[in-house]
């Protein structure tokens, strides 16, 4: 068996005999992929005192890396369908850890933000090339248990994050957390060249390299301004974004339908399976994400908990995805795809509703159950989806499935921290007004205002002030975790109405087993499959 995977996959007569070997590797690299914003979560309060980060710096600290990872995924999963999905995976990986390490050296606002930026490009490549490169090392009968593990993967990411982080930020910089990323990095590039067959498509044309500029405009336009718009008002920046992706979205299904050879075929959104499971995967995590994101914050800004502490009570989420996966490997074959996926929108719909119970005197316990619904959630119906959204692309395109599958899942996690985060932050402040407006001066107001650990600062300072002392400062802290909790209880409820009527949607769109397979129809099996089942 020779030490490096030389022999491409199209060449092979059956099934890659190291493919599940080779499968933890592209699960490898996916793992830092997704930890590279969920342990962001929990360094984020010591970026913040050691930057001088206002609200606007850290929020694009965060989605710098988001823009150009959601942006990119479609034109660079079809260049690694082109050239090598090998190829674009060690690449991507080069590319991350090379912004991983820049982004542990520097100690300016702008380098960060610049490290987070490379980092998502190195994203783009990584996290299409890991789907194509699955599906095509697989074969078709066990395609669906691979993605459930791929799937697992991601929601293991959530938890693992915070806790790694937590765990070096007890005795090591914030730098750490980014550092961290490069020997992993490391490992996933010798296990690529070492595990993971050579991939290419066979007979893939010319890219359509406008296709591919117009979604890059288009993609990154909307993510800019949905992030930019709800939190830091509709300026002129973000207005020109949204009309940029107004414009530019019609432009690019326009280019798309008239071009012979499409970056993306638009029009396979007119077969419900695919358009079903894309608006699913949109709206869980559009849910899933935004709560995830304020109830970590509570962990740490009201209950007090440190990095590592909110790292090991995220545990029970990982674990509750393997649950999800294990449940959804058993059940989608008897149940179908359809049931799978609504039933984990429904129980991911009732965690977030759960969440409008929290108030100032709630514990760990309160967000427990949301939380491990949340995870089953995601494993019971995030790896279906994926399922389908893969198995509607041909071979040739299996990078460009991957990036359209990857761009709805980061889009709806964008939409929703910008969104129900943007909630957050009004209602939190609207309370917090309502409880001491008038009591503070104007600018210590407006920083406690601001967020839930500038309205903590705040109290820090009033603190050490003789006049005010530490009954005034204990008044403010009362305040703000009541407010804080109001705007959890409050966005949670608007989160969850969205969540039921995205699940509704999703009803309606996913056809039934018998209409799914007239819909999309079955692909024909490769020779290597048939060799197999033969």
């Amino acid at each position: 068996m020779p030490l490096v995977a030389n022999t491409p996959v199209e060449k092979m007569t059956g099934p890659y005999s190291r493919r599940w070997i080779a499968l933890l590797v592209l699960c490898l690299s996916l793992l830092i992929v997704v930890m590279a914003n969920t342990s962001l979560i929990v360094a984020a309060p010591d970026m913040t005192r050691d930057l001088g980060l206002s609200s606007s710096d850290l929020q694009w600290v965060i989605d710098g890396y988001t823009v150009p990872y959601a942006a990119l995924m479609l034109v660079l999963g079809s260049i690694g369908d082109k050239y090598s999905r090998r190829g674009a995976l060690v690449a991507g990986l080069v590319i991350f850890a090379g912004g991983s390490v820049m982004g542990s050296l520097v100690d300016g606002t702008g380098l960060v933000i610049t490290a987070r930026a490379i980092m998502g490009v190195g994203a783009a490549v990584v996290m299409p090339a890991t789907l194509s490169l699955l599906v095509a090392i697989f074969p078709k009968r066990e395609r669906a248990k691979a993605i459930t593990a791929w799937t697992a993967t991601s929601g293991l990411a959530i938890a693992v994050g915070p806790l790694v982080a937590g765990w070096l930020l007890e005795d090591h910089a914030w730098g750490s957390t980014f550092l961290i990323n490069v020997p992993i990095a490391v490992v996933a590039v010798i296990g690529a060249l070492v595990l993971v067959p050579p991939s290419k498509a066979a007979n893939a044309g010319r890219i359509d390299y406008v296709g591919g500029l117009l979604s890059i405009v288009s993609v990154g336009s909307l993510v800019y301004a949905i992030i930019e718009g709800p939190h830091f008002g509709w300026g002129t920046g973000p207005v020109a974004a949204a009309v940029v992706a107004g414009v530019g979205l019609p432009a690019f299904v326009l280019w798309e339908l008239r071009h012979p050879h499409p970056m993306l075929d638009v029009r396979r959104f007119a077969q419900r399976p695919f358009s079903g499971s894309m608006l699913a995967v949109l709206f869980f995590f559009f849910g899933t994400f935004g709560a995830i994101y304020y109830s970590t914050q509570f962990l740490q800004f009201v209950l007090g908990y440190g990095a590592l502490e909110t790292g090991v009570r995220l545990l029970p989420l990982a674990g509750a995805v393997f649950v999800g996966a294990a449940a959804t490997g058993r059940l989608t074959p008897k149940l179908g795809m359809k049931a799978m996926v609504v039933s984990g929108m429904v129980i991911g719909t009732v965690g977030v509703l759960l969440l409008t119970l929290i108030d100032t005197g709630s514990t760990y316990a309160d967000f427990l159950a949301p939380m491990m619904m949340l995870g089953f959630a995601i494993g019971l119906s995030v790896s279906p989806a994926t399922d389908t959204i893969m198995g509607s692309f041909p071979e040739s395109e299996l990078g460009v499935g991957g990036g359209a599958n990857d761009t709805a899942l980061e889009l709806g996690g964008s939409l929703g921290i910008a969104v129900l985060g943007s909630l957050l932050a009004t209602a939190y402040k609207d309370r917090l007004t309502d409880l001491v407006g008038g009591q503070l001066p104007a600018s210590a107001m407006e920083t406690a205002k601001d967020s839930v650990g500038g309205g903590l600062a705040v109290a820090e300072q009033i603190a050490k002030t003789p006049s005010a002392g530490p009954q005034r400062a204990q008044a403010l802290i009362d305040a703000v975790h009541e407010a804080f909790a109001h705007g959890v209880a409050h966005t949670s409820l608007i989160g969850g109405i969205i969540m039921a009527a995205g699940t509704m949607i999703v009803l309606a769109v996913l056809p039934g087993r018998k209409a799914a397979k007239r819909d999309q129809g079955e692909p024909e099996e490769s020779p290597k499959e048939r060799v197999d089942v033969g």
